[in-house]
């Protein structure tokens, strides 16, 4: 993971020449982000993932529900009951007061149901779906995410990052003269600066570039509290765009495995070693696939190559392990409940002093059973990141939270 984020301070050199640098530093707000601003009401304080306690979430001080889309069709062209279900409940968030941002479907999933993006012949078919969402969720969906995180194999695959940028593109352009006043835009895991690179001929159409941000919680680099201002501020003198903070978070647990640990982790799939694992993978995978299945599905899904490369040379491996490895952590701020609640409390100031910034959507509304990555109930990656516990008790960063909101008008 250290190649990924040395590949990405270059990527953000080699893109940032001298007339953006000037534009890194400039704080007025443009035109355009502030007619974003008056459509969105102000400061977009949103949340993922929310239950269906719309008191509890709006004393947490949140607006906003950021909701994905259900595929809206079957392969015979009808439509499909989730997305029926998804629209009465985006309703019951709307009538309770609570505003509905909507994430549009993964490829894979165009793929799915029949309609392969990569395919020529089917880009009016996807460009024509993008028109249905807007129109049918109209007075319903205020803000439309085109997708999510292209540039990450699992969820861009299998398209490939030029492929993945026309599908957002197309999507954008066929939506623009039709919007009003939904805003419409896509995001990015971290700076990603290549995919903006790549995306600047669709920006017209875009009226916000997002940006999902997890300092201190998957990689031992660059985690500390400035680097959300840096990172906004050079997506913002990059694109020239108003941004979004489409997803953030910190995780209120997980602890550094021991090798010991660590090998009696590995001797539940068979092998002894990361190396034994590369060298008899076959065995590897099997146990994997036995004792978790979830995990082996991803990795499988994710890899191009030896699956075992894939799993111990990326972020996944602390999947593997349960663990939040050295340093993964900003100082100060340690995954604990109340340095989640620290976290919140000094990082939202840092957002609203931003004026091109246009929210911030925190990831996640509740702790989870397990893992939605790996199945794993002891994995601190996906399950420890909620304002409430499983039982839906308020931890101490939802009082951080309401307390934070509350100070931005």
């Amino acid at each position: 993971m250290e190649a990924f984020i040395r590949d990405q301070i270059i990527a953000v050199a080699k893109h940032m020449p001298f007339h953006m640098l000037a534009g890194y530093f400039k704080k007025r707000c443009t035109p355009e982000v502030e007619d974003a601003r008056r459509k969105l009401g102000g400061f977009m304080k949103g949340i993922c993932h929310p239950s269906e306690n719309f008191e509890q979430i709006k004393g947490a001080g949140i607006e906003w529900n950021r909701m994905d889309i259900p595929f809206p069709i079957d392969k015979e062209g009808n439509i499909r009951q989730d997305y029926l279900d998804w629209k009465n409940k985006a309703r019951r968030y709307q009538a309770s007061g609570i505003r509905v941002m909507a994430v549009t479907p993964y490829p894979r999933t165009y793929i799915e149901y029949g309609i392969d993006p990569r395919l020529p012949e089917n880009e009016a078919r996807v460009r024509e779906l993008a028109i249905f969402m807007l129109e049918d969720l109209r007075g319903l969906a205020e803000v439309f995410q085109i997708t999510n995180e292209m540039g990450l194999p699992q969820f861009m695959k299998p398209l490939n990052i030029q492929e993945a940028v026309r599908f957002i593109g197309i999507q954008a352009e066929a939506m623009h003269p039709r919007k009003g006043d939904v805003l419409v835009g896509y995001n990015s895991s971290g700076p990603q600066s290549d995919l903006h690179q790549m995306m600047k001929p669709w920006h017209k159409y875009c009226d916000y570039i997002g940006i999902d941000i997890y300092l201190g919680c998957f990689v031992a680099a660059g985690n500390y509290m400035w680097m959300h201002d840096a990172l906004l501020r050079y997506l913002w003198s990059m694109t020239g765009k108003p941004i979004l903070l489409c997803e953030f978070g910190y995780i209120s647990g997980g602890i550094i495995k021991t090798p010991e640990e660590k090998k009696a982790v590995l001797k539940r799939y068979g092998v002894s070693s990361e190396q034994e694992a590369r060298e008899n993978v076959e065995v590897f995978m099997a146990h994997l696939k036995e004792k978790e299945p979830k995990m082996w599905s991803y990795v499988e899904r994710c890899h191009s190559g030896n699956p075992a490369d894939y799993l111990f040379n990326s972020m996944y491996r602390n999947h593997f392990y349960a663990e939040l490895p050295k340093g993964v952590v900003i100082k100060g701020y340690p995954h604990t409940p109340e340095g989640q609640a620290d976290y919140y409390r000094d990082v939202f100031p840092r957002l609203a002093k931003l004026p091109y910034v246009l929210g911030a959507i925190i990831y996640a509304w509740k702790d989870s059973e397990r893992c939605g990555y790996c199945g794993q109930g002891d994995c601190p990656q996906e399950t420890r990141w909620g304002l409430v516990d499983q039982e839906r008790k308020e931890k101490p960063s939802y009082y951080a939270v309401r307390k934070a909101l509350d100070q931005i008008q």
